[in-house]
This record gives structure tokens, sequence and C-alpha cells, in this order.
């Protein structure tokens, strides 16, 4: 199936920019004063440390491994024809409520500075036990925005603990920005040689859609499902897997086998892989991803990347060598603790990458931070009477750069958001 069409619907996606880059929504959290006594003594992480010493870049290579062509044709034979993004879309029965819609706790957990100007709240009922974790859309899938003929949001969800537990992803039909509705497809692992699956039960912290594949990070790594391999389930009840009568996914309708993983060769010195997401001004398009500390901790995390693969044979896969490792072609240790979301973009006329951080709020503060790094020192966005650099979501979140309309996505706790990338520049200047 041919996916990237960046020469078939131009008028259609000037139209999407121009309504995108319309007057900005009135979105601010609610009046929240950032006193002195927020802003963490310390708190600037400076400028970013290269590594370049083979022992700290050997500590970042992954190991790939995928899953059986074999395992995959038996799931598909037992469990029909895989039915693909379009037919979860077409069932979305889920909405999203506008801003007008939230509440106002929820719109409490908007950012400071720079505001939003786009806000969505999710259902609660459907949400409730459910913890958001990572977002992607088909803005990185695809240069042009769109999967085939639809805009979408992809959001990840956990639940449960970080070993048992449940990972799903909620599909959102984006394509009436106006009237969001998704539907979700359970993650799952092909299990005895496809004819089963297990639920994948570690905690989503990052996301990237890349061509035709999902990549998602784990506590332990990253595992990579085919967006053309959804299949349904057609049993509803509580369980996961085969089941009398047909296949169940844990009440929902469709379930996403994963394809393959990739795995931190480098033992101790191994990172836990936190927030990802693809940067598509470096050539070629790379996966940018960072370690996962506590939001106090002294602890410096490491940024680092990979390229994607440029081999028409495996399309959204990493670049591997003839052992299958994927190795880290950049790295730099940073001062930043918390790294909740991130980003890595070379801006237009420049030679330098800017890293963006988006920082959960440590144990006296409100607010996380939103912070710009590169080799040069390190700047973030402030608010208040203090001009304290607490200003990013009560809970920072996801973020994922959708190149075509220039706008951050985001997430922080229930509500999802976007903000322009010129707007976070300005923020930050």
């Amino acid at each position: 199936m041919k996916h990237r069409g960046r020469h078939r619907r131009r008028k259609q996606g000037r139209a999407v920019r121009a309504f995108l880059a319309g007057t900005a929504l009135a979105l601010t959290a609610a009046a929240t004063m950032i006193s002195a006594s927020q802003a963490t003594v310390g708190d600037n992480p400076g400028a970013l440390e290269p590594l370049t010493r083979a022992a700290d870049t050997g500590a970042l290579s992954l190991h790939e491994q995928l899953v059986p062509q074999a395992t995959l044709d038996e799931l598909a034979s037992r469990m029909g024809e895989p039915v693909g993004v379009r037919a979860v879309l077409e069932s979305a029965d889920r909405s999203l409520r506008g801003a007008a819609g939230c509440t106002a706790t929820e719109r409490a957990a908007l950012p400071v500075a720079p505001a939003a100007t786009r806000a969505y709240c999710w259902d609660a009922a459907d949400t409730r036990t459910w913890r958001a974790g990572a977002l992607t859309t088909s803005g990185d899938a695809d240069d042009d925005g769109w999967w085939n003929d639809n805009r979408v949001l992809l959001a990840g969800w956990s639940q449960g603990t970080a070993d048992r537990g449940l990972a799903r992803v909620a599909f959102v039909d984006a394509g009436d920005l106006a009237r969001l509705r998704y539907a979700s497809a359970l993650l799952v692992v092909p299990v005895d040689g496809g004819r089963d699956y297990r639920a994948l039960p570690s905690r989503l912290s990052g996301m990237v859609w890349y061509q035709d594949k999902l990549l998602v990070t784990t506590a332990d790594g990253l595992y990579v499902y085919d967006m053309d391999r959804v299949q349904r389930a057609t049993v509803d009840s509580a369980a996961v897997g085969r089941v009398e009568g047909g296949w169940s996914a844990h009440g929902n309708r469709f379930v996403l086998p994963a394809v393959g993983s990739y795995r931190l060769t480098g033992g101790s010195a191994a990172p836990r892989l936190g927030a990802i997401s693809l940067d598509r001004s470096t050539a070629p398009d790379s996966l940018v991803a960072g370690e996962r500390t506590a939001a106090d901790s002294d602890r410096h995390a490491r940024l680092w990347r990979y390229d994607f693969s440029t081999d028409p044979a495996r399309p959204g896969l990493l670049a591997t060598d003839a052992t299958a490792a994927a190795h880290a072609v950049e790295a730099y240790e940073t001062e930043a603790s918390g790294i909740r979301g991130l980003l890595s973009h070379r801006a237009t006329g420049t030679d330098r990458s800017h890293w963006y951080l988006g920082r959960a709020p440590g144990a006296t503060d409100r607010h996380g931070s939103l912070w710009r790094q590169d080799t040069d020192g390190a700047e973030a966005t402030r608010c208040g009477s203090e001009e304290a650099p607490r200003c990013w979501g009560v809970q920072a979140g996801p973020l994922s750069y959708w190149e075509a309309t220039g706008e951050v996505w985001s997430q922080s706790g229930g509500v999802l958001f976007a903000v322009p990338l010129d707007s976070i520049d300005r923020a930050l200047a």
C-alpha cells in the first residue's frame, strides 16, 4: 500500500494549514501565580555536554529482533485479514470535549506560557483508570501530515503497574479539529507461534509513528508495531488473547500485534528509556530519545538519536549494522531531570539542533517547565511576576511536532493540547 502522498493533496493541505493558522483560541491555564518559592534553586540545566567516548555511546546501542513472518501470518490466518487504521477510525464512537467543555480543573492543567491554541479533554469515563503517557500523529507518519486520506492523532495509555498492566492506543480522527472522535486498540505481543497473543504489560513513556511503523517505548526498550496489521477482536470480555468463541482485547474492538522490538544492550550502564520523538530536520530522519529520571533527581540525564533506515525493504525501522545493532549517532548529557517530553529540531538555515525538554514539576512545584538546550546553554519559558520557569503543563507530557502545521502537540494529564512551535520559540527568546 502506498502511504507517502506529499504531492497528492496540495490544495487540501493548504486549506488545512490556512485553518490552523487562524486566530489562537483564548486558552490559558487558570490564573496561577508562579512565585520565587516555586522555582527550584539551580534549576537551569545549562549547556548540553557532548558524549563522544565509545564507552558512553556504546551503552545506548539497541539490538533489533523482528517477529518471524510465519508467526504474523499464522495470527492473521486465525484472526482474519488485518483491517488497518481506517477501520479503527470508522468505528470511532468516543468524543473528546472541546476547550469550552473542559472543566476548570482540566483547563488549569494547561501551560501558563505560551498559551495553548487548541485544547481537548478526553472522555472521563473511558480514561478514568488509565494513565496518559505517549503521543504521536500522522504528521510523524508522513511529512504531508496525512495517512492515506486521514489526519490522525495517536495517544498511548497505560493501566496497572510498570510490569503488570495493559497498554492501548487511542486512534483520534483529526479530520475535523472541531469534532475529535476516537476508538482504541490494545497493544499485544504474538505468542505460541502466532496461535495466541498476550498484553503488552509495561507503561508507555514515548511513541513515534514513522512511515508504516509505530515505535513505543517501555522501561526496557522499544516495541515495533505495523499500522497495516490492526486486527479485530471478536469477543467483548476482560480477557486478553484467544478465548472461547474467538479473540478478546479487554473490551477493545481492535488489537495491534507487535512485529519486533529493540533492546538496550549496555547492561547496567544503559539508561532507562523515556520520551522519544521524530526529527525530520536531519538527513536521514532520526529518532531522538531521552533518559527517564525522577523529577527531583540529581542524576544527569542522557539525550541521543538513532538514524532511521533508508532501505526500502525496511520502512519505519532503525538503521542497523550486520549484527542487527542500532547505534546512537549523537549523544549528550544534560543536568535536567524529570524529562517527560522531548523534541529535537534544526531551524532552516542553521547547522545546530535545538533540544526542547518538557520537565515534570518537582515535589514543591505545581507546573512543569519547558527548556530549550544546545551546547551553548539553556533557556526556559517564563511567567509570573518573578519570571519563574514553571510555566508548562501541570503534568508535563510528550512532545510531538506536526511539521506540516507548525504545531507541537502534548498532553497534560487528561488534556490534549497544541502550541505553535514559533510561539514556544518567541516565549524562549
